[in-house]
């Protein structure tokens, strides 16, 4: 993202605020859990020989199921939500240890980044998104 992109959705976030309250979105685990997902929803293609139980690694689930991630996030923003966060709590290297994924965080955040960051595009091209 550009300087100057940057600045003007700080802008415009500093300008709301001052305006009304603003809504964050809610829990991202609480949404995922809703869908009753296997140890194969987690792994993916990319990771189905992985050594590891990945069932529960919910921030897997933006490079393995980024349409459910990204159907989440919609689903904040029809509701209200200003603000939504990516899927990344637990996209730390440390917390990736318990998967034997740490070299992933990066490649993590950045799918969750983009896969909320088309969440907000595809609700503003709808005009459901951030309704200024």
């Amino acid at each position: 993202m550009g300087n100057n992109q940057s600045n003007n959705r700080h802008h415009a976030l500093t300008e709301l605020l001052a305006k009304r309250i603003v809504i964050l979105d809610g829990a991202m685990g609480t949404m995922i859990q809703q869908n009753i997902l296997q140890e194969r929803d987690f792994r993916g293609e990319r990771f189905a020989d992985w050594d590891r139980d990945l069932k529960g690694h919910n921030d897997l689930l933006g490079i393995t199921r980024p349409e459910l991630i990204g159907s989440i996030h919609r689903a904040y923003l029809e509701a209200g939500a200003d603000i939504i966060e990516t899927n990344t709590f637990n996209s730390t290297r440390v917390a990736l240890a318990d998967y034997g994924m740490e070299s992933l965080a990066h490649e993590l955040n950045l799918a969750n980044a983009k896969v909320a960051r088309s969440g907000v595009e595809s609700g503003q091209r709808q005009g459901r998104a951030l309704r200024r």
